[in-house]
Formats: C-alpha cells, structure tokens, sequence
C-alpha cells in the first residue's frame, strides 16, 4: 500500500510517498482501507515539527473516512463494509480527556494512507448522506467547534456567539450555532468571505481589515451587552478584544494559537465580567457520535474547498498554507 512518511527531517519537503507493507487487524482493531482525508491547521505544525511528543517517520492526518474491509477477533462494534472514522484521540473515549493521549497524525501514526489498522474503541460511524470528502473533515475541526459550543458552552437558542475567521473549526462553529437556533456574528479579512459565511447562516459580519477595533463593532451589534459565547482561533492577538467583546458570564473557547502561544493580557475583564476561558483539545468519542447525530438528523453538509487527488498531498498541505481557503481542504484516495 502507499502512505506518506514525515521523515527524520521535518517540512514540506520530508513528506514523501512510500511503499509499506499492508497492515493486518489484530485482536480488536479494524483494516480500513481509506476513502478520502482532510487537513487541519494542526497538521502544518506537525509538518514544521512543533507538535509535542512527536515520533519520526511520521504518518501524519488525523481526519479521514473509509470502508471497513477486515476485522480482527472479538471485533463487534464494526463489521466489512461499514463506513467509518478514526477518533482524533484513540484513547479519549468519553468522559475527562485522556490521560495517555494518542492523536492520530501527531503521537501515532495517522491517516494519510491507503490502509491503515484501528482499534474498534477508535473509529465511529459516520452520518450516511455525508459523501467521503464532507465526513473525512468531521474529526478534528467539527467535534472541536462542537465541544467548545454544545458541551462546553452549553448553548442555548436565542443566545449570541461570535466566530472568528472562516477556516474548518470556525464554519464548523458557525454551522451548529445556527442550527441551534443561535444569532451568529463572524469576522473575517474578506468580504467574499464573508458572504459565504452570510449563505451558511451567519446574522453579523466584520470585516476586521477594515474595522480593526472588531470587538467595538461587536458591542455596537449586541447593544453594549457583548456576546455569550466566542470561538477564539487566534490566540495572542485576538483573546484581548475577545475578552473585551464577551458579555457577563460569557464564555471563551480558546481553539488556536494562529497568532503564537505566549500571551500578555489583562485579567481585568474575566474577573469583573465573571468570564469563562475554556482551552479546546478537540474532544471525546462519545462527543463525536453525539454530533453525528445531530449533523444526520439536520442534514448539515460540512464545507469543501477543493479536493486533491493522494499524489497532490503536499500540494493540499500548501494550499492550506495559504490560507486562502474556506473551509476545509481534503484528499481523495
């Protein structure tokens, strides 16, 4: 079978496309053979080797779905020929975070390969009107935004959340806050961006290019109250005004660091606003199977930008460099 290796030296041009031998199923696990995957911001750290605890060679990706075609003894949550996914963290089942993580793609080897062997405890099934592209992007990004606004967050019809950007997790955010009966306000660089957001159900945009001082504008929007929940993907250069946007008792996921990981800010506003700062680490099993209910029961269709072909992997991985894209960016096997 063909995978791509992260080798010893990291960057895009240690990515490389190798023969390995085709995994077996042992006892419990599940031989997947891999239909379509999809990358995530997280996978550009793996690729510059800033994702702790990682183990050269490297088969990176955590978000991909396939057909089960083989299954090992005492097997029984799956069978051949059904669909499924990987979990981004194989021992994070439900419950508090695992305390052994094990991330696809990051501390053990992932999904960009044409098979790769599971433990039936780490795969689910995924919602059936998905085609492979739109399933393969549900992992990481959508039980990200889901953990931080459904369990987390607690969200509640008729309140406000604001999304920052239009990358996988934040259209994600987007999407379940509207089906949850929730006013969406969102930012972003791009007015074309920005419409799209409009068609997927956003209530609110900011240009934040040309309103630097967003957080203002959001205050203006919610009539000097803020909002009740923020999807924070920004980390350093955003969290102030995100703290300064956020209502009484409002609640802040921190989902990324795009801006780096060290921060000076005031504690000022979270004591006298009573705010809530949560850390996102994508989430559980029980999470994941969860919103595939949900993402089944209201039909939702993840967003697509483009799709590269396996042989055009690190053309994916630089594209999503880029960042010209909105939503997710996959590969087809």
């Amino acid at each position: 079978m063909r995978a791509y290796e992260l080798r010893n030296t990291t960057g895009l041009d240690a990515l490389a496309l190798t023969e390995r031998k085709d995994p077996v199923p042992g006892l419990g696990e599940v031989l997947i053979q891999m239909r379509a995957a999809a990358l995530n911001y997280r996978d550009i750290l793996v690729l510059n080797g800033l994702y702790p605890h990682m183990h050269l060679p490297l088969i990176p990706l955590s978000d991909g779905v396939g057909t089960v075609v083989a299954v090992g003894e005492n097997v029984t949550r799956v069978k051949p020929g059904d669909r499924v996914a990987g979990v981004f963290d194989q021992n994070w089942l439900s419950g508090a975070s695992s305390e052994s993580p094990s991330a696809l793609g990051g501390h053990v080897d992932g999904v960009l390969a044409e098979r790769v062997v599971l433990s039936q405890d780490g795969v689910v099934h995924v919602p059936p009107h998905l085609t492979d592209e739109e399933a393969a992007t549900l992992p990481c990004a959508a039980v990200t935004a889901w953990n931080a606004l459904m369990v987390q967050g607690a969200l509640k019809p008729g309140e406000t959340v604001l999304v920052q950007g239009t990358g996988g997790v934040s259209l994600f955010a987007l999407q379940f806050a509207h089906m949850a009966g929730a006013r969406v306000i969102i930012t972003s660089s791009s007015d074309e961006k920005l419409e799209r957001a409009r068609r997927l159900g956003a209530d609110e945009v900011i240009n934040y290019r040309r309103t630097s001082d967003w957080d203002q504008e959001v205050l203006r929007l919610t009539g000097g109250e803020g909002v009740d929940h923020i999807v924070d993907v920004g980390g350093p250069a955003t969290l102030p005004r995100s703290l300064n946007a956020a209502r009484v008792n409002g609640h802040i996921s921190l989902i990324g660091v795009l801006s780096g990981t060290d921060a000076e800010i005031s504690l000022f506003p979270m004591l006298v606003k009573q705010l809530r700062l949560k850390g996102i680490y994508v989430g559980s099993r029980s999470m994941f199977e969860q919103m595939n209910d949900a993402i089944a029961l209201h039909q939702l269709k993840p967003v697509i930008d483009r799709v590269f072909p396996l042989e055009q992997a690190p053309e994916a991985f630089r594209y999503l460099e880029e960042e010209a894209h909105v939503g997710k960016v996959c590969v087809r096997f």
